[in-house]
């Protein structure tokens, strides 16, 4: 059958036999909306995102041709791309060599053993690849490796290949620590949460504080929003979960007065930087939007001071020793922000350069001075983390801190530069369809290319999650359900006219558990919206614990979910950052806003009869338990709320700061830019006055909350 009612291009395809070679790409012909409904993916989506995975076809002969070559490039390989294996699995690998010729198979363990591999008597039939007749040897990976990162090597005649080996754990150890207890932990956007010492914006310092605080009322971790790299100089963007690298951490964070050199800065030096302070700090108090630019302005200017100043040689070892540790990746990253730096904004969209190695080498040697600035940089942050860390832990905190990292990355930015390899191109990141966008989401943001990642020996995916982890406690992985699926945006279409691309989810979790496991960190997956049953089922049996809102959780007949059938294994909270505060919420303020901003559907107060209903099932539920009296006020249902909680088997309960100082604007409205100042908004009180860290030890409103969640786990 050929197919030629949707676009000119696909005239002279047949469709079956588009989708045959969609799905052997793992690119999903058929969707399942929200609604239920089934729907075909249009012929011109498939193209596009074949091509994006490198496969271009145009017409029936095209796609008979890749077929073929998908079916035949596992035969010209000596090895796989890969092989990823969890401890203990039976796993056997092919090998292909021309017919009758002798292949050895060895492993290289991660600690440098040799180990043979034994061949399996399996026969497979030989075919012809490119004119030769080629065999398949069938070896099996040798039982009881340890868990890590290693390689296969196999040599026949004069050919040698390797491959990387990565086993993985079973289970993540830290899922059954963590799911025999049950404790509360602090979630907030550490950015508007200032103290007196900050420069306009929440620093690690503060992060550091909070933990303390938090830690000596009973909380057993603290969640943040993603710390990831933004642009290296002003203008940066806002928004934490659009950042230029995830790898890599943002300076904005850096408290310039703990770096030890700022103890030695020269008098004048010293009084510009407390200077620059003093300009930034004088807007801790303000509950206006948060402006990065002027902060992130001065902060690299006091940087740059500091970094001039000479180190002591322990000081030099240790700079030097994290350099050589974060080796390629780290110098790729400051050399990105060198160029990007040097960008004017106002000129446009910055493009990354395609540059040869001789052009790269000039440039090093060109930008040395801010190449080592932007490592600089790095190392602080690094430390500043650390301290972070270490003050969680030393408040009693079982956990610590939790990082969050994000779907994605900038199209411009670090990322999609040195790591362009293994991203797709021609297509962005986002979500299908759903009740609240019927054109979808477009996140615009490059996705990783499942085939050149594997290539990659998901080293980059490692090297991430290595560095985020260094000194976290857990790490909660926002739209896990990326390493299964990814909704693919082809350029020029709307999000709604994307499709599903799949990814070999037993490697990508196996890495992250992987990693995870050697930290001893805990891994949170926000695992909301739409995915198949069997998926949360396999992210537990992994130990990789769930998200659950109270707001979104219902039974069959969309009643709220009863607490007591929550799951065990998955951290519970009454609200989140995509989320208004509850005081918002629970007063309407999210739909008034919606209102103002022109975004309603219906008439204002139709929308807040709709809310109160929704609501009102909830706090039923909190009733019954006699948890929330009649006429309670707006405090004490918060409280009741996360009390409820308290009543689930969830062994993470989440409060967020918002919910614990009466906070109503919500740090981000869905659908608006310049309408709403998203990710800008500074903690404030229910009296609309600015909180600072410092007074939320003496905070009656917080210990009461904390202590409420505290006796409800008890």
């Amino acid at each position: 059958m050929t197919d030629t009612s949707e676009h000119p291009a696909t005239a002279t395809l047949s469709l079956d036999r588009l989708r045959a070679l969609a799905r052997a790409w793992r690119v999903d012909t058929t969707v399942t909306g929200f609604d239920g409904v089934t729907r075909d993916i249009p012929a011109t989506t498939l193209i596009a995102v074949l091509a994006a995975l490198g496969v271009s076809v145009t017409r029936d002969a095209d796609v008979d041709a890749a077929l073929r070559e998908h079916e035949l490039s596992p035969w010209r390989r000596l090895l796989p791309p890969v092989l990823v294996v969890t401890e203990g699995e039976e796993r056997t690998f092919g090998v292909h060599v021309p017919h009758g010729d002798d292949v050895l198979v060895w492993v290289e363990t991660e600690d440098g053993r040799n180990l043979p591999v034994e061949q399996r008597d399996v026969w497979t039939d030989p075919r012809d690849v490119d004119g030769t007749l080629t065999g398949r040897a069938t070896f099996a990976v040798p039982a009881g490796l340890p868990l890590g990162w290693h390689t296969v090597g196999a040599k026949s005649g004069s050919r040698l290949a390797s491959c990387r080996l990565i086993v993985t754990p079973r289970r993540l150890a830290t899922a059954d620590t963590v799911g025999t207890t049950r404790q509360w932990g602090l979630m907030t956007q550490l950015y508007s949460v200032r103290s007196r010492r900050s420069w306009g914006v929440g620093d690690l310092a503060d992060l550091a504080d909070l933990a303390a605080i938090s830690g000596r009322e009973g909380a057993g971790w603290l969640l943040i929003n993603p710390l990831h790299a933004a642009e290296p100089a002003p203008p940066v963007e806002p928004s934490p979960y659009l950042p230029t690298s995830r790898r890599f951490f943002h300076p904005l964070y850096i408290r310039v007065e703990d770096i030890r050199e700022y103890g030695y800065l020269p008098e004048a030096e010293r009084a510009r930087v407390a200077a620059l302070a003093a300009r930034c700090s004088a807007d801790n108090t303000s509950v206006d939007a948060i402006d990065r630019n002027p902060v992130y302005a001065a902060k690299l200017e006091a940087l740059a001071l500091v970094h001039a100043v000479e180190r002591s040689p322990w000081r030099q070892d240790a700079y030097t020793a994290f350099v050589q540790r974060e080796g390629a990746g780290l110098r790729d990253f400051a050399l990105w922000c060198a160029l990007r730096e040097r960008h004017d904004p106002d000129d446009g969209a910055w493009v990354n350069p395609e540059l040869s190695d001789a052009e790269i080498g000039r440039l090093r040697s060109q930008l040395a001075g801010r190449i080592d600035f932007f490592c600089w940089l790095q190392f602080v942050c690094d430390e500043q983390l650390a301290a972070a860390q270490r003050v969680a832990e030393g408040a009693g905190m079982g956990v610590g801190i939790l990082h969050d990292l994000a779907v994605g990355v900038h199209q411009q930015g670090s990322d999609a530069w040195t790591l362009r390899h293994v991203l797709a191109r021609g297509v962005t990141v986002g979500a299908p369809a759903d009740m609240y966008s019927a054109l979808g989401q477009n996140w615009n943001q490059p996705p990783w290319h499942p085939e050149r990642l594997a290539e990659a020996g998901y080293v980059p995916f490692r090297d991430m999650l290595r560095t985020i982890l260094r000194h976290a406690g857990g790490i909660r992985v926002d739209h896990i359900l990326g390493l299964f699926r990814l909704w693919w945006v082809p350029e020029g279409t709307i999000a709604a006219d994307g499709t599903y691309v799949g990814y070999d989810h037993e490697a990508m979790i196996g890495v992250l558990a992987l990693e995870a496991q050697r930290a001893g960190a805990v891994v949170i997956g926000e695992d909301l919206g739409l995915f198949e049953p069997w998926v949360r089922r396999y992210l537990a049996d992994r130990g990789i614990l769930g998200t659950s809102i109270l707001w979104f959780e219902f039974d069959e007949k969309h009643d709220p979910l009863p607490v007591e059938r929550y799951r065990r294994l998955c951290l519970a909270s009454v609200n989140t950052h995509d989320l208004p505060p509850t005081a918002g919420y629970l007063s309407g303020e999210h739909i008034r806003l919606r209102e103002r901003l022109g975004m309603l559907d219906a008439p204002l107060e139709q929308e807040l009869a709709a809310d109160r209903a929704e609501q009102s099932a909830f706090l039923a539920m909190a009733r019954e338990r006699g948890l929330l009296p009649e006429g309670a006020d707006e405090e004490r249902t918060i409280a009741a709320l996360h009390e409820l909680l308290g009543a689930s088997p969830a062994c993470m309960i989440g409060v967020s700061l918002v919910d614990a100082v009466g906070e109503k604007r919500v740090q981000n409205q869905p659908g608006t830019k310049d309408e709403y100042p998203n990710w800008r908004v500074p903690l404030a009180d229910a009296d609309g006055k600015a909180v600072l860290v410092e007074d939320l030890a003496a905070s009656r409103r917080a210990r009461s909350l904390f202590a409420a969640v505290a006796h409800a786990l008890r």
